[in-house]
């Protein structure tokens, strides 16, 4: 039987990657670096603010400092910050499958965004309240597709439940590679949502692929659950 689900949120919950990369683009262009839209989807969409600065200034050949870094992590930060408070960036089925999952098993965020900025999202849309547990880059592990948000997450749910989890039994919700990765590795079943990339990227990689977050039931999960347990 399914014992929790772990959903990723930038990509899954919030269609908040526009305005990640709008504030991205804002921090770079105020020191002459430009950042367009075909890029950051191919190449940068699945790191933290600091894995992406990281790796921009690696491929741009650009020396920068720690400090320089912190400097461009909170400018960024501030600015998505303010547009999150703006207006509801739920995509379309998001609030339905989170509520219809916690009426059932225990939830938990493992997200390479801020945790301040899920805050924001998941208060201003009443679902805050639906999980019990939130791994994020401000807990300072290594981004996805490293497991440890997906580790985390899980150390921190079984903390609040008082008692063990076992992954195999766990089901991820993400929107990338990167994320389907990470998930695997930590040992959790995972659905891929075609939120940001379309199936054929995602195929293979995935235990399921949807078009929409309607598309995913408790039901449809633990079906997904008991045939993988019967091929094993």
């Amino acid at each position: 039987m399914l014992e929790a689900v772990f959903f990723d949120f930038d990509g899954v919950i919030a269609d908040s990657e526009p305005l990640h990369l709008r504030g991205y683009q804002a921090v770079l262009r105020a020191d002459g670096i430009d950042l367009d839209k075909s890029e950051y989807y191919a190449r940068y969409l699945g790191y933290d603010d600091v894995g992406l600065f990281e790796a921009l200034a690696h491929d741009r050949r650009l020396h920068l400092s720690p400090a320089k870094i912190d400097e461009w992590v909170a400018a960024k930060s501030t600015i998505v910050e303010e547009m999150l408070t703006n207006g509801s960036v739920l995509f379309p089925g998001a609030a339905a499958c989170v509520r219809a999952f916690a009426e059932r098993v225990p939830l938990a965020v493992a997200s390479g965004a801020l945790e301040p900025e899920i805050e924001i999202v998941l208060t201003h849309a009443g679902l805050r309240n639906h999980f019990a547990a939130i791994a994020s880059a401000s807990d300072g592990v290594r981004g996805k597709p490293e497991p440890d948000l997906y580790l985390l997450a899980i150390a921190k749910l079984t903390d609040r439940l008082s008692q063990p989890l076992n992954p195999a039994a766990c089901i991820a919700i993400e929107d990338s590679r990167w994320g389907l990765e990470a998930a695997r590795r930590a040992g959790l079943r995972s659905v891929a949502v075609t939120h940001t990339y379309p199936a054929t990227d995602l195929a293979g990689a995935a235990d399921l692929v949807v078009d929409a977050l309607s598309d995913i039931t408790v039901s449809r999960i633990e079906d997904l659950l008991r045939d993988n347990g019967s091929a094993r």
